[in-house]
């Protein structure tokens, strides 16, 4: 249940455009999410090294999805699972790890090169005991592997081998790279486009090579990044596209509605993304992205309207469907 997702025709988008866009339905896989991806080969990474034995603890640092996918395949396989995260993120994704029966530890949201950033408290209390091992989901590179092995792999064959780009919005920069290699050593032609949001560094860093971080915040979750992470380090990325919040959110209402694709912020961001490239490329190309995650995951803030009017985002809401916010 991890993989093999369906490809959904973006039929709205891509007659405005005149291009084919298809997106990879992520929200399809046993954990919600395209980070249960990520989550099979961290683990299964683990297991081949013998870091992991049976009855184990899988400890890790994410925003959430990561941690959901570790969560469900930690009771599959028979393991105990420990998830670090900002306590910036919502609330629906800690009762989810919860559920499954994660120990859940949000933290203060801090920078990278803070010692107390959640991905170091999760590799320090990893340390701190027996048969445990922090599956480090930014900088190993099993990450990018589930993405050479799996994802390219499917939009090869789903396209027919028709994809002209791929355009990914990074966290960890898994998906992005890992598909990118996959693809690239096919047809070196297809181009690999990195979406990032406000606040990031990894636009400027692509565009000039400088980590410069743009400015602002974000409400996506999960995405943007202060550093280049070792599953982005050599991966073959031709060109970067900046997406606003205006944008993502403005397309996360329109693919609800014009779609009947109900996902989160980032899989706006991402589609957002997809039609600024289609823009770039001309007509008659084909340009494949993701659905991250399905919008139940961000309900409490995307479609709420108090926090939404507080982020100064409800304008990005086509009038239409403005109702619909609770």
């Amino acid at each position: 249940m991890v993989g093999n997702t369906p490809m959904i025709y973006l039929e709205k988008v891509s007659k405005e455009t005149g291009c084919t866009i298809l997106a990879k339905a992520e929200f399809a896989n046993c954990g919600g999410s395209v980070k249960d991806r990520a989550a099979l080969y961290l683990i299964k990474d683990a297991e081949e090294r013998q870091l992991l034995k049976p009855g184990g603890t899988v400890v890790e640092g994410t925003a959430g999805n990561t941690g959901i996918g570790l969560a469900h395949l930690c009771n599959a396989l028979g393991y105990k699972c420990v998830i670090y995260m900002p306590d910036t993120q919502s609330v629906e994704k800690i009762d989810l790890m919860r559920a499954l029966g994660a120990d859940v530890r949000p933290v203060p949201a801090v920078p990278y090169d803070d010692p107390n950033n959640y991905n170091h408290q999760a590799m320090r209390f990893a340390d701190s005991l027996d048969n445990a091992v922090w599956t480090n989901q930014f900088d190993s590179v099993a990450n990018r592997r589930a993405h050479i092995e799996t994802t390219g792999p499917e939009i090869w064959k789903q396209t027919g081998g028709t994809v002209d780009v791929v355009v990914f919005a990074t966290g960890t920069g898994g998906t992005l790279a890992g598909t990118s290699m996959f693809l690239k050593s096919i047809n070196p032609n297809i181009k690999a486009i990195l979406a990032d949001p406000q606040g990031s560094v990894l636009y400027n860093y692509v565009k000039t090579g400088e980590l410069i971080r743009r400015e602002g915040s974000s409400i996506t979750e999960g995405i943007g990044q202060g550093r280049v992470t070792a599953n982005l380090q050599g991966a073959p990325v031709d060109d970067a596209v900046s997406i606003s919040d205006f944008d993502a959110v403005n397309m996360t209402f329109r693919l609800l509605h014009e779609e009947g694709i109900y996902v989160g912020a980032s899989s706006g961001l991402n589609v957002a993304a997809a039609v600024e490239v289609a823009k770039m490329v001309g007509p008659g190309k084909t340009i494949v992205t993701c659905l991250c995650d399905g919008g139940q995951r961000s309900y409490s803030r995307l479609f709420n309207r108090k926090f939404m009017e507080e982020k100064d985002l409800l304008r990005a809401i086509p009038e239409p469907y403005r109702h619909t916010l609770s």
